[in-house]
């Protein structure tokens, strides 16, 4: 009984901070809201030349952000309201939503092509893109095998495979439209909760040759992924074709230095770099507000994973295990895809054609991520109602 009681106050203790604010996380809110609001005023600022000149609307973009926005939020309150069990019963159902998603996307007639690319499904005159809600639906099919499976997980080398050829299955689909930066953090994510889930760490050294021989084998037999690989190695050596946009984007940063050269005085997205409110608006503030703007979109990204990763921990803690493998998923997805844009952007890693969440130009990112931003605050609210009783408890077992 003792050994009960201390754990419970060790619980207590941990989710203390969490818990002092009635309702929901009152900093991550505020996060929620500050990120979109620096996101819209982005838009506006990186789009406002290109929108007057194809749309003689200057703010043609920021007016189409902001409805995604308007039923983003509106998404958020939805979920906040929607018990997470509900999830869990529907995640093997969101599997195989996922997958028809994928196959209607490379199929004639159905998917829609966007420089090169079939990544968009065309539902008369509005399209979205399928591999965002992909995201969604596979993290939260991949916290619920895991809590079926958890300890065929731990113990089992099938147990462990199911879930890889899952993700195998779903690459191949992505990289047939090709969308090869979704694949890459969507396996990233599935990778990081099978270890958070007790996988052994051999399992993964023992995949990992052939995971990577395999990314190796992608690059080299796709022309236009080699073309980027080199174009990233040295963008200087063909600054007006492979390497322009990955130029452009430096010279952004170059010219932000410490404080920026002021919001709505950047140069370069006056029609020099490219995707410069969608895949690349991070330079635009890179060059408008400096490496203080910078740093501090970093930490904002940084404070919501953190965040997930804490909310997912109290889960576990409580035995709430589906709420804390979806929890781990949730960090993964938006970490992971903030980094890898971040890092394409600065001419760390190469070309991808992910958005930035939360800020780049985007209704499918916008309200997908608003949907997975919802979900996180329903388990925290969860991990709150739990706490409220186990402290009950434990008042109660204390007067006793």
């Amino acid at each position: 009984m003792f050994e009960q009681r201390k754990q419970q106050a060790t619980l207590t203790s941990e989710g203390r901070r969490s818990f002092l604010i009635a309702g929901y996380d009152f900093w991550l809110v505020c996060c929620l809201f500050l990120i979109i609001t620096i996101g819209l005023i982005m838009v506006a600022s990186a789009s406002i030349s290109a929108a007057d000149k194809y749309f003689s609307e200057p703010l043609y973009y920021f007016w189409n952000q902001g409805q995604s926005v308007i039923i983003g939020l509106f998404l958020v309150l939805l979920f906040l309201k929607m018990p997470i069990l509900y999830l869990r019963t529907l995640s093997r159902v969101l599997l195989l939503v996922a997958i028809t998603l994928l196959v209607l996307t490379v199929l004639p007639g159905v998917g829609k092509e966007v420089n090169g690319s079939m990544r968009w499904i065309q539902l008369g005159p509005k399209s979205f893109q399928a591999a965002e809600l992909v995201k969604f639906f596979i993290i939260t099919y991949l916290a619920g095998y895991l809590v079926d499976h958890r300890e065929s997980v731990q113990t089992d080398l099938l147990g462990f495979l199911k879930p890889v050829f899952i993700l195998a299955l779903i690459s191949i689909l992505l990289l047939k439209q090709p969308d090869y930066g979704s694949c890459v953090v969507l396996c990233a994510t599935g990778i990081g909760m099978l270890f958070l889930a007790g996988a052994p760490l051999g399992r993964f050294i023992l995949w990992l040759p052939l995971f990577i021989g395999t990314l190796v084998s992608l690059i080299i037999l796709s022309p236009y992924r080699m073309q980027r690989l080199m174009s990233f190695r040295d963008p200087w050596q063909d600054p007006y074709d492979t390497g322009y946009q990955l130029m452009q984007a430096l010279i952004a940063f170059g010219r932000g230095d410490w404080t920026g050269v002021g919001l709505g005085g950047g140069v370069q997205k006056l029609f020099y770099l490219p995707e410069r409110h969608t895949d690349f608006i991070f330079s635009v503030i890179a060059e408008e507000l400096g490496l203080i703007g910078t740093i501090s979109i970093i930490l904002l990204y940084l404070f919501i994973v953190w965040r997930a990763f804490v909310i997912g921990r109290l889960s576990e803690s409580l035995e709430k295990y589906f709420s804390a493998y979806l929890a781990y998923g949730v960090g993964f997805i938006i970490g992971l895809q903030a980094y890898i844009n971040i890092g394409v952007n600065m001419g760390v890693l190469p070309t991808k054609g992910l958005t930035l969440p939360f800020i780049s130009y985007g209704g499918n990112s916008m309200i997908v991520y608003c949907i997975i931003f919802g979900v996180l605050l329903r388990i925290e609210y969860e991990n709150r109602q739990n706490m409220r009783t186990v402290n009950k408890e434990l008042v109660s077992a204390y007067a006793t």
